[in-house]
C-alpha cells in the first residue's frame, strides 16, 4: 500500500516547532488563569487592544455565539477592563472598547514574553531573519492547509 503522506523525517527544527505549537496552545490558559480571567476574556482583550469591535464582530472573532460574547463583555465591563460605547460612525450601534485597565492587564501579563521575543529577534542579522521568517511562513501555510 502506498502512503499518501510524503516521507517525513523528524528533525530538531520540527521538534522545536512542535514544542512551540504545543506551548502556544497552553499559554492563553496559563495567562488567563494568572489574571483571573477566562480564556475568552483574555482573547477578547487581545482583540479589543487591536481595535474596538461591535459585540457581533467580537463573537465572530472568538468563534462563539452573540449571547456568549455578550456575557464575556459583561464580565470585562464589570472588571473595568472594557466599556460599551455608541459606535463612532453609527450611533445606533454599540462598540466595545478596551479601557486603560484592560490594556494594562494584557501588557503586564505578556510583557516578559514580548521582551524575550524582541531579544531573540534582535539577535538575528537580516539574513538570519529572512530564513526564520521563510520557515515560519511555510509552517503557517502548512497549518492553514488543515483549517
Amino acid at each position: 500500500m502506498t502512503s499518501v503522506v510524503p516521507a517525513y523525517r523528524q528533525s530538531s527544527s520540527l521538534d522545536a516547532l512542535q514544542e512551540l505549537v504545543d506551548l502556544a496552545a497552553q499559554v492563553p490558559h496559563d495567562v488567563a488563569r494568572k489574571a483571573g480571567l477566562s480564556v475568552s476574556e483574555l482573547h477578547s482583550l487581545r482583540h479589543l487592544v487591536a481595535s474596538p469591535m461591535g459585540p457581533v464582530e467580537l463573537a465572530k472573532a472568538l468563534g462563539v455565539t452573540s449571547a456568549a460574547s455578550s456575557g464575556v463583555v459583561d464580565r470585562l465591563v464589570a472588571r473595568g477592563h472594557a466599556e460599551r460605547r455608541p459606535h463612532a460612525a453609527d450611533g445606533r450601534r454599540t462598540e466595545v472598547v478596551v479601557t486603560e485597565s484592560g490594556r494594562r492587564e494584557v501588557f503586564t501579563l505578556l510583557a516578559p514574553m514580548f521582551a524575550k521575543l524582541a531579544e531573540v529577534d534582535g539577535s538575528l542579522d537580516d539574513d538570519g531573519r529572512v530564513v526564520v521568517e521563510r520557515y515560519l511562513r511555510g509552517a503557517i501555510e502548512a497549518m492553514r492547509a488543515v483549517t
